[in-house]
C-alpha cells in the first residue's frame, strides 16, 4: 500500500517546490486540500492524521499548532519551521551529521534544519566532535544567501520592475545577532559560545555559500586534519567533500542553484582557514533536505527525487 503524504502549507515556498518534487511520484500518495479547505482547522486535522508523513511547512507558531492536532501515533512529522530544531523529543533531520540513519528512520518527530545553520553544522559540527576544533572558540560566521529564502514576499520585491535601487547591492540582516538560526548551531556543533554570524541576502534567486574563518590556535589539529575528517564524514552523493572548489580563483554563492547536494571545502593555510559549504538554501538548505529525510522514512534510496 501507498504511502500517504500531505503537506501542510503547500502555498509557501518550501512547501510549493516540496509538492512538485512529489506530484509525480508513484511511490506516494499525496493527500491534497482544495484552496478553501487550505487553511480550515477541522481538514487540516483530518488530513494530518491521515497521513502516514506529513510535513509542516509553517510559521512556527501555526506548526507548534499542526502538532498539536495530530493524534495518530503512526503520523511521521517533518517540520520544516524553527518551532521544535532545539527540542528534546526531536530529530534534528540533517542526516550526514547522525550516527545512524536510523535515527531518522525510526523516529516520528523530525526538525528539517535552518539553511544557514545547515551550512555551519555541516562544517563545524565533526570538527567539534572529532575534538580538532575546540568547542570554546569564539567563531564567526558569513553566509551569503539569495532572496529565494525570504519567501514569496522577498522574491516578489526583488523582481519588481518598480523596486528600490538598495536591492541591487548585498544586504546584510540579523544585525542583533539574534538570527532564529543560532539556537541550532550552537546546539548541534556543542559550542560553549554563539557564533558572530553575519548573513547577507543578494540580488540572485537561489543558491547559499557558507563561510566559517578559523585561526590555528582554535585547532587540536591543522588543515590536513580537518580535510581528512570532511573525506571521511562526507562519502556520500549529497554531501561531499571537494578539495579544489573554486571557479578561476572564485567561488560563486549560486553555483549550486536548483540542486540538492551541497559541497564541502577547506581554504587557506595553515594560520588562517575557510571552511566553505555551498548548497541551495531551497535545496539542501529546505525542502531538498525534507525529501531526503521522507526517503529515509520511507526506506527508499534517499536521493529519489533529488536533483544531485
Amino acid at each position: 500500500m501507498l504511502k500517504k503524504v500531505f503537506i501542510d502549507g503547500s502555498a509557501g515556498t518550501t512547501g510549493l517546490r516540496i509538492y512538485d518534487r512529489l506530484k509525480d511520484r508513484t511511490d506516494i500518495k499525496l493527500i491534497t486540500l482544495c484552496d478553501e479547505l487550505r487553511k480550515d482547522v477541522s481538514a487540516r486535522k483530518e488530513a494530518l492524521n491521515n497521513a502516514d508523513i506529513a510535513f509542516l511547512c509553517l510559521p512556527d507558531k501555526a506548526a507548534i499548532e499542526a502538532v498539536s492536532l495530530i493524534e495518530n501515533e503512526n503520523t511521521a512529522v517533518i517540520d520544516t519551521s524553527t518551532a521544535h530544531r532545539v527540542l528534546s523529543g526531536w530529530t534534528y533531520g540533517f542526516a550526514e551529521l547522525l550516527e545512524s540513519y536510523d535515527e531518522i528512520r525510526n523516529s516520528k518527530r523530525i526538525a528539517n534544519p535552518g539553511c544557514h545553520a545547515s551550512g555551519f553544522n555541516a562544517l563545524v559540527a565533526p570538527l567539534t566532535k572529532a575534538g580538532v576544533l575546540k568547542k570554546s572558540a569564539q567563531l564567526s560566521c558569513f553566509s551569503l544567501t539569495g532572496y529565494s529564502g525570504g519567501g514569496k514576499q522577498m522574491i516578489a520585491q526583488y523582481e519588481d520592475d518598480a523596486r528600490d535601487t538598495l536591492l541591487d547591492a548585498p544586504r546584510m540582516y540579523g544585525l542583533t545577532q539574534n538570527h532564529k538560526h543560532i539556537p541550532e548551531m550552537v546546539k548541534v556543533s556543542e559550542l560553549e559560545n554563539a557564533p558572530a554570524f553575519c548573513p547577507v541576502v543578494s540580488d540572485f534567486y537561489a543558491g547559499m555559500q557558507v563561510t566559517v574563518p578559523i585561526f590555528k590556535s582554535d585547532l587540536n589539529g591543522s588543515l590536513s586534519d580537518i580535510k581528512d575528517i570532511y573525506k571521511s564524514v562526507y562519502s556520500g552523493k549529497i554531501v561531499h567533500f571537494d578539495d579544489v572548489a573554486q571557479e578561476s580563483g572564485f567561488m560563486s554563492s549560486n553555483a549550486f542553484a536548483l540542486k540538492d547536494d551541497m559541497q564541502i571545502t577547506v581554504c587557506g593555510n595553515d594560520d588562517r582557514i575557510l571552511l566553505v559549504s555551498r548548497f541551495d538554501n531551497l535545496g539542501k538548505g529546505a525542502s531538498g533536505s525534507a525529501i531526503q529525510n521522507m526517503n529515509i522514512l520511507l526506506g527508499a534510496d534517499e536521493c529519489t527525487g533529488l536533483n544531485i
